[in-house]
């Protein structure tokens, strides 16, 4: 808590207590809550639950324009509240927080896909049916005929929503601090998942059948009709050269692997959490008072800067030593106003950083890190450090050591990147030293026991009595002042007894001077340890490090008994993604089975497969016109991804197989099945990228974290689709085989 100079304000946290008794102070002070947690908090919950309401509205608006039916649109965009809700109680049950992860990677489209297929496959058989009877159909032919057409979906159905669920699987797997992030949106996902394939096996059938009491239009929408006459041409020339199709998307892969390789990667994009950390370091022994005096300059240089509201510091360990620190370190929290309230609202945040760290500069005698108080904290409690980035040096020696960090920080600040670059502080602590001379204490006759007994008693106190007070008792210990204390002249004057009763000065027998300790000796695993910490500003994690792991490896020789680890952001991310390279091929296997299971035919079963690596080809391109890199947040976009695109060439696979089935040539039945599926792949497809539009072109709090999980989704399902509507009949033409008639 502080005091300002002039507007008397008390900065403290949020806190109801504080603004209960906030009526009862005097006039001049105020209560403002500075460091309001909740802020951020409601802000991602706001941006999330923005982003889900338009991205509702959008699978909606899809569902009404291609399915062409008021009431079967009305009742597959029903599924959306109904899972919702459902998806709330069950996270209930499962103790999962509303938060920015676990709403994270919701998406309406992908909630309806399974209803979307259910509900096309049933308007199309009731028109059928209709147009054969010649007649509107009374409830009871509507029920046969709906629930025929629901038996038909259910291979498709079962098998690739279990397929989308499986493939969030190993998000479950994941441990440490990436485990703790990424477990709710996997649970939250699946919760919703479930609760939606529900909906499409039972209530959705029953309620087309039901509501559908009016004739059904046989005619397709102005959209899938326009689609259509753009697609049978298409693709009549894909299945005429198959080893051009086949050849081209080779290529595309091909292509994507290239472009995977020029991606940075990183754990979790940034998050802007709307205010700024200064960590501030000054020489150790700095006291308390000295840091305030020079954390004053700092306020005093930031002032006048309109986009700051308010700026308040802390200096040392507090009372209660959650978080202790050296006197000589002072957090500055720089609390940023609305982006509204700023003299020009369309300016990067980056460039406020860049004009607050030149004002800084023009403070001599600091040392000064930049970065965000939760992201300091998050960074802290992964390894230790409050930096991006930490390489750890390990070893026996500490001259070596220090030595060995100096060189590896060296090394740091010319990678481009690397911010902040700083040696923990283990040197420079002021220290007195008394050096016994032994030659002079011979010659005078003087007792090494006598000056220790003297220096101890002198700088560091003797007891000479008690003092007591009832049954309370004080001790009373007598030593030298503060002032002679740190005057090493008057220290040299200090008595020192002989074994004759006489007495020399401290001086003549000690040599007395300040010199330079270590400030402090960290150890991890019982060896010693010495940080070098650095931040990432516009660039990714991943490269940075790789940049300085190549420089250190080339330019530094580790001494005998000395070794490196790194900590930090990249930590975790290499923890997750080699999870993740063990989980996610053992995830491929299962579904390849799953498919297996679905179509009882192994070449059938890899044809479907096929959707998984091409989708992956949008998805890589995606990211690479959008300048992001690759982040575990990108990573669960490619894993929905998969879902869908495994999902919708098993729902084609499915007609074309009943066409062979029926007795039609493989070539036949693959032109027919897809332009009988058109419709709802391209509903499966619409619905959920569009569902991912506003995440994708999203602004505001949790924003950083969505954009690269949609941005994969909407631009693999671009290429996903492409193959579900022209590889796959191509490749079903040249390599499927005919299934046997059941």
């Amino acid at each position: 808590m502080r005091i300002g100079e002039n507007s008397r304000t008390v900065s403290t946290g949020v806190d109801a207590k504080l603004k209960a008794i906030a009526p009862s102070l005097p006039r001049d002070i105020v209560i403002e809550p500075v460091l309001d947690r909740t802020k951020l908090v409601n802000a991602t919950i706001a941006t999330v639950s923005k982003n889900l309401a338009e991205g509702a509205l959008l699978v909606i608006v899809v569902l009404f324009l291609l399915l062409g039916n008021f009431r079967a649109a009305l009742i597959a965009a029903m599924v959306i509240p109904i899972t919702m809700l459902l998806t709330g109680f069950g996270m209930l049950q499962a103790g999962v927080s509303a938060n920015l992860m676990s709403l994270g990677a919701l998406d309406f489209g992908l909630i309806v896909d399974g209803a979307v297929i259910i509900v096309e496959n049933a308007l199309r058989r009731l028109a059928e049916r209709q147009h054969a009877e010649g007649r509107a159909l009374d409830l009871s032919e509507r029920l046969a005929t709906v629930s025929a057409a629901a038996r038909e979906m259910i291979r498709p159905s079962v098998y690739g929503q279990a397929i989308i669920m499986l493939v969030y699987l190993p998000l479950l797997t994941l441990t440490g601090v990436e485990g703790k992030t990424f477990e709710p949106m996997a649970l939250t996902v699946i919760i919703a998942l479930g609760f939606a394939f529900i909906l499409s096996l039972t209530f959705v059938p029953a309620a087309v059948a039901i509501a559908l009491s009016r004739p059904v239009d046989e005619k397709e929408g102005r959209i899938i009709s326009w689609l259509r006459r753009r697609y049978e041409p298409g693709l009549d020339r894909a299945m005429k050269r198959p080893a051009l199709t086949i050849g081209v998307a080779l290529g595309a892969l091909a292509l994507a692997g290239a472009a995977y390789t020029t991606l940075g990667q990183e754990f979790l994009p940034q998050l802007d959490e709307g205010d700024v950390l200064v960590s501030a370091f000054r020489v150790p022994g700095t006291s308390v008072e000295q840091s305030q005096k020079m954390q004053a300059q700092i306020e005093h240089a930031l002032q006048g800067m309109p986009e700051i509201r308010t700026v308040f510091s802390r200096t040392g360990t507090a009372e209660v030593a959650s978080d202790p620190m050296p006197p000589n370190a002072t957090d500055t929290f720089i609390m940023l106003k609305d982006r509204r309230d700023w003299p020009n609202p369309s300016e990067d945040k980056a460039a406020v950083v860049e004009r607050i760290e030149a004002r800084l500069a023009r403070v001599p005698g600091h040392a000064y890190e930049v970065t965000q108080p939760i992201q300091m904290r998050f960074n802290e409690l992964i390894a230790g450090v409050r930096s991006d980035v930490a390489v750890k040096v390990f070893g026996e020696d500490f001259g070596e050591l220090n030595a060995t960090a100096a060189k590896i920080a060296g090394v740091l600040r010319k990678v481009p990147g690397a911010e902040d670059v700083k040696v923990e502080q283990t040197e420079g602590l002021p220290m007195l030293d008394i050096a016994f001379n032994h030659d002079a204490a011979a010659r005078l006759g003087v007792r090494a026991q006598d000056v220790a007994d003297t220096v101890s008693t002198a700088v560091g106190g003797r007891q000479a009595g008690v003092i007591f007070e009832g049954d309370r008792r004080f001790p009373v210990v007598i030593r030298l002042d503060d002032a002679m204390r740190s005057d090493l002249e008057a220290l040299g004057q200090v008595p020192v007894p002989t074994p004759s009763g006489a007495f020399v000065p401290l001086s003549s027998v000690a040599e007395i001077r300040l010199i330079d300790g270590p400030n402090q000796i960290s150890r991890e695993n019982g060896k010693r340890r010495v940080v070098v910490q650095a931040n990432v500003r516009g660039r990714d994690v991943a490269r940075v490090v790789a940049e300085a792991q190549a420089g250190i490896s080339r330019d530094i020789a580790l001494p005998a008994g000395t070794w490196l680890e790194w900590g930090g952001q990249f930590q975790n991310l290499a923890s997750a993604r080699d999870r993740l390279l063990i989980v996610v091929p053992a995830c491929f296997v299962l579904i390849l089975l799953l498919l297996y299971g679905a179509l009882g035919n192994v070449r059938d079963a890899a044809i479907v497969f096929t959707g998984v690596p091409l989708a992956l080809v949008g998805g890589v391109l995606a990211l690479l016109l959008r300048g992001m890199p690759f982040s575990i947040s990108a990573a669960v976009g490619f894993i929905a991804l998969s879902g869908i695109a495994v999902l919708n060439g098993l729902v084609m696979l499915t007609s074309i197989r009943q066409l062979v089935a029926d007795g039609r040539d493989r070539a036949t039945a693959a032109r027919e099945g897809a332009l009988a599926r058109l419709r709802p792949v391209a509903m499966t497809a619409l619905v959920a990228s569009l569902g991912f539009v506003p995440m994708a072109l999203g602004h505001g709090a949790g924003a950083e974290v969505q954009k690269p999980l949609a941005t994969v989704v909407i631009g693999g399902l671009f290429t996903a689709t492409l193959l579900t509507l022209f590889v796959l009949p191509t490749l079903y033409a040249r390599f499927g085989r005919r299934p046997v008639a059941t």
